[in-house]
């Protein structure tokens, strides 16, 4: 049901293409689709997105999904009939993005490849998702977030040193690589706006149209924008970054701290005044007060006995004690948050982090708010992820195809 209420948004009247799955190619969509576009997702007949049965469902549908495809259209067409492809041509055509997360080859062997389209519309957008990128002799090869995250370095660095490295709890590369997908798309709109505009339909003499352009996002590469100071560290002084566990690499102190109840704490205590206020707060005047420890190059290199320090006082702090006595101090804090401790949250429910939406069936369900929060073209929930091909009725039509020709396509499997 759609919620009437939410505001436009600022990409209303922008058409986009998904064509992708689980991922990278619809969450970058998602983006979009929060802050107004008009996001058509094209979908398999047989099942759909498999992100549709991933983790826990309702009524047969994934609850990832109600947030992953909200405010998108979902029609169904077989890409291996001809007359399926004709259709996702002229919705490729009328779009201003294409956002596609298949592998390099894919979208040319059913004649909507960037090239093939570009050539009719000179104004198309399209955003390619992959492992590897569209070049390279890796470009073929199956690539996932957790390959672009091995291949990317962040996995390296993520665990603690004796052990190996281990996995973010969430997708992380491919959702870094979604933003990377959505930043890069809309920049390339403002360049086409810029040099003219959406194309008018036509060709030959009556064609007008801004210049569009392919942006090519690899997965492995946007967690490797991510890697700070990684290359010249290495470059210049052969430094390797390495796992640290908790601690934040070279900056001191910034590490997770164990309370006596068994919670765990982040302090970043880095900043040079906020050292000193953190070492009185937890009855170190000495280290507060000690000159080699005034800066951080000089913490950086008693590192060991400064996490101490702090480790000690946490081991008799319960956690609340712990969180306020440091709060008190003005010394960045905070408790590992859980789902249920966000829930609960006066920060979160202030900030309006939460959204609450009903399934069709009239039970409750929250849902993440969208951000970024602005001030004057606010993005919104106007419905939940839509079954699989609710929109192929509207979506058909206003291509100008027949009630019967879209009944046929359904009696052949078209759609």
């Amino acid at each position: 049901m759609e919620n009437k209420s939410v505001p436009q948004g600022p990409l209303a009247g922008i058409k986009v293409l998904e064509l992708g799955t689980l991922i990278a190619g619809p969450f970058c969509s998602r983006m979009l689709a929060e802050f107004g576009a008009e996001v058509i997702k094209v979908e398999s007949p047989d099942g759909g997105d498999p992100i549709r049965q991933w983790r826990v469902l309702k009524d047969g549908n994934s609850l990832w999904w109600s947030v992953q495809s909200r405010n998108k259209k979902s029609i169904t067409l077989n890409m291996k009939d001809p007359r399926a492809q004709d259709i996702a041509r002229q919705l490729a055509l009328d779009a201003d993005i294409i956002i596609e997360n298949y592998r390099p080859g894919v979208l040319e062997k059913w004649n909507l490849g960037y090239e093939q389209l570009r050539a009719i519309n000179p104004a198309l957008i399209m955003v390619r998702l992959s492992g590897y990128g569209q070049t390279g002799p890796m470009r073929d090869a199956p690539g996932f977030g957790a390959i672009g995250e091995s291949m990317g370095g962040i996995r390296y660095v993520s665990g603690h040193a004796d052990r190996p490295p281990v996995r973010i709890g969430i997708s992380i590369g491919d959702s870094i690589a979604a933003l990377h997908g959505a930043i890069g798309a809309l920049m390339a709109l403002r360049h086409r706006d810029v040099t003219g505009g959406r194309w008018n339909g036509k060709t030959g003499e009556d064609l007008k149209a801004g210049q569009g352009q392919m942006v090519d996002v690899a997965l492995y590469e946007a967690v490797f924008n991510m890697m700070e100071s990684l290359v010249p560290e290495y470059d210049h002084a052969g430094v390797i970054r390495e796992r640290t566990g908790g601690a934040l690499p070279g900056i001191v102190p910034s590490n997770t701290y164990t309370t006596a109840d068994g919670e765990n704490i982040v302090v970043a205590g880095n900043g040079d005044a906020i050292f000193k206020r953190l070492m009185r707060a937890i009855g170190r005047d000495d280290m507060a007060d000690d000159p080699e420890l005034a800066h951080n190059a000089g913490r950086v290199v008693r590192v060991v006995e400064i996490d101490g320090a702090i480790q000690s006082w946490c081991s008799q702090q319960q956690i609340d004690r712990a969180l306020e006595v440091l709060k008190a101090a003005d010394v960045p804090v905070s408790k590992i948050y859980s789902v249920r401790d966000m829930l609960q949250d006066p920060q979160f429910l202030a900030r309006q982090m939460f959204e609450q939406h009903a399934f069709r069936d009239g039970s409750p369900i929250k849902m993440p708010a969208v951000t970024p929060k602005m001030s004057e073209t606010p993005g919104g929930t106007r419905w939940l992820g839509p079954e699989l091909g609710e929109h192929n009725q509207t979506v058909l039509e206003s291509l100008g195809y027949l009630p019967d020709q879209i009944t046929q396509f359904r009696a052949d499997g078209v759609i």
